[in-house]
């Protein structure tokens, strides 16, 4: 294909000359992070390892992991690497269970991510002549700016809707002929729960891409998105931690998501922290390679992915990762059975009575009582035959029989950002 067809040369950078750019981030990032972070220095030399030990791909292995528990204990700016003076922006995490993470950016960095975040964009065919909708939290959320500024410097006409009013969100998105969204999943649930409440529909709407992200979302979800608002939807991943969205993207053929390897390395692996074999699931594993204000090293992201290294016929040289199918601490064990909300999400998107919303309530007595509540039209909410129906479709694809209990449309929480699928009462009791 054309250079045209990329946003950046790099996205068809042969495999080699992207290896030999790796490293010499990887030993620049590891010097940068000794040099300038006390925690890193301190880790790497418990570790008995110097920067002048990296000298291939494969020596990351000698480096520390970081977790979320690295970013409490060095709350708020104990991972910065350069003065507040240098530092141009800040952005943070939700902090639902603590103190947020903090994550600091250079001008440089800010370049940089801006930089990737469009790639994704490109990639699924946001151009200046398109009339992009950002319909994600503003504030401390990475998402919100992150693809604002991206959708601008492709040249796109932005609309930073923000997050919420959802009426709102439709009679913009159908008077300023909106032909791209982005935001969570959920959210896009949400739309068209409200689009059908008012009898709307998108037929013959100029809307033909959705980015959707922050959470992770099942194959079904797609197709009831792409069936209802006539799109393309793509799946989106980031994380504050690694800039915010842009580490992954989705490319037209909608089979994995492209990670940028020039930018990020990736390892996956098990619980004990030990790479898994090819093609295998495990945890997604990653270091920024360019990053100045707060450069990480070998951060356990807590999503559970496996890597998909093949040629991919959109010409991208870089490798991708399967969608997300959950996280480490949203796992729900069942009878010895580990079961995810994405699981439970593609099984329930079969059922056309389903509205969409569901929770996955754990019992406080014991992990084994597992109640999967769902939304269903009122009149369906006594069904015996639907709640077996359900209750046989979730035994079938998870290999675990769970509870269903059917409540009516609208009785879940609703919320513009990420969903809240699991509800734990053990942590009441």
């Amino acid at each position: 294909m054309p250079l045209d067809n990329y946003w950046q040369k790099e996205e068809i950078m042969p495999r080699r000359e992207l290896e030999e750019l790796q490293l010499k981030r990887l030993k620049w990032v590891v010097n940068h992070a000794y040099r300038n972070v006390a925690f890193y220095k301190r880790r790497l030399k418990e570790l008995g390892v110097h920067p002048s030990d990296i000298k291939k791909l494969e020596d990351v292995k000698k480096l520390p992991f970081t977790t979320k528990e690295d970013f409490a204990s060095n709350y708020p700016f104990g991972l910065f690497a350069v003065p507040l003076s240098e530092v141009v922006r800040i952005h943070t995490s939700s902090g639902t269970t603590g103190k947020p993470k903090v994550v600091g950016y250079t001008r440089n960095d800010l370049e940089n991510w801006t930089n990737l975040v469009a790639r994704c964009l490109y990639m699924v065919g946001v151009r200046k002549d398109d009339v992009f909708q950002n319909m994600v939290n503003y504030s401390l959320f990475t998402g919100g700016l992150g693809f604002h500024y991206a959708a601008e410097r492709i040249g796109a006409t932005t609309i930073p809707a923000g997050v919420g009013n959802t009426r709102r969100q439709l009679e913009l998105m159908m008077d300023l002929g909106t032909t791209a969204i982005h935001c969570t999943p959920s959210y896009a649930l949400r739309i068209k729960e409200v689009s059908e409440e008012w009898g709307l529909n998108f037929e013959g709407s100029r809307l033909r891409i959705g980015c959707f992200g922050a959470e992770p979302w099942s194959e079904n979800l797609r197709k009831r998105l792409e069936e209802f608002f006539g799109i393309k939807a793509f799946d989106s991943y980031g994380l504050s931690e690694m800039n915010g969205p842009g580490v992954a993207f989705e490319c037209e053929e909608q089979n994995g998501l492209h990670i940028w390897i020039d930018h990020y390395l990736v390892e996956i692996v098990d619980e004990e922290g030990n790479p898994v074999g090819e093609g295998e699931k495990g945890e997604l594993v990653l270091t920024a390679l360019t990053k100045e204000a707060m450069p990480i090293l070998r951060y356990r992201t807590g999503d559970i992915t496996f890597l998909i290294d093949e040629k991919c016929s959109c010409g991208r040289t870089h490798p991708k990762i399967a969608r997300i199918s959950g996280r480490v601490d949203d796992m729900v064990v069942v009878k010895g059975v580990n079961v995810y909300p994405s699981q439970v999400e593609h099984s329930l998107m079969k059922i056309p009575e389903v509205c969409g919303e569901f929770q996955i309530v754990v019992d406080r007595k014991t992990l084994d009582n597992v109640t999967v509540r769902v939304e269903v039209p009122e009149d369906k909410v006594n069904s015996e035959k639907l709640k077996a129906k359900i209750e046989e479709i979730l035994k079938s694809d998870l290999g675990v029989r769970v509870n269903v209990e059917l409540v009516k449309k609208g009785e879940l929480e609703r919320t513009g950002g990420k969903a809240k699928r699991v509800v734990d009462l053990r942590k009441n009791s």
